[in-house]
């Protein structure tokens, strides 16, 4: 349910909060006690898509995909091309980079904001809600990019939703959280 934990649990993974008790590791490192400067590169392996995707109104698609390039890299400008281009295609977007976000569809401002956070080639993304608001045909085409993502880059995959339909189609291993605290972890099944 709403009010659980389940984004504030996203928010932990990738240091955003810091937790009252306990430790938190990415990778064999404990990210609970970094600092923001020695996070950096522990986010720049994990991407994060929003729970609304949030896009920079003020940017093209090309420039909000190109943003975690521009702040993390020192690639060039054509190879910051080439990487938003493979990107937007990987999304079915290839061609929208001069559209602003106004002018897309809630699932095709979604898809923009799961190639921003993938552009990076991170091994691990975060989902805040990726279906939430979509009619069913746009979210299983977000459920698809998820499941094309894991087998084509190898991302690990971690998804917040209340979606089960999405939930089951996605998971190979789901967690339910009730009240702040994990009381289930299994397969889909059980």
């Amino acid at each position: 349910p709403s009010g659980t934990g389940k984004s504030v649990l996203l928010k932990h993974i990738v240091g955003l909060m810091k937790p009252d008790h306990g430790e938190v590791t990415f990778d064999g490192t404990r990210v609970d006690t970094l600092s923001e400067h020695d996070l950096v590169p522990i986010r720049k392996r994990i991407g994060y898509l929003f729970q609304l995707g949030a896009l920079f109104d003020s940017m093209t698609v090309g420039e909000n995909v190109a943003f975690p390039l521009m702040e993390h890299t020192k690639i060039g400008a054509r190879e910051r091309e080439a990487s938003v281009h493979r990107v937007l295609g990987l999304v079915g977007l290839d061609g929208y980079q001069d559209k602003r976000p106004a002018e897309l569809s809630g699932g095709q401002q979604r898809r923009v904001a799961l190639a921003r956070a993938v552009v990076l080639k991170p091994c691990m993304v975060l989902y805040d809600e990726p279906t939430t608001g979509l009619d069913p045909v746009r979210a299983d085409l977000i459920n698809e990019l998820i499941l094309a993502l894991t087998r084509t880059m190898g991302i690990t995959s971690v998804v917040v939703t209340h979606d089960m339909v999405s939930a089951n189609k996605i998971a190979d291993r789901m967690l339910l959280i009730h009240e702040g605290k994990i009381i289930c972890d299994g397969s889909p099944d059980q």
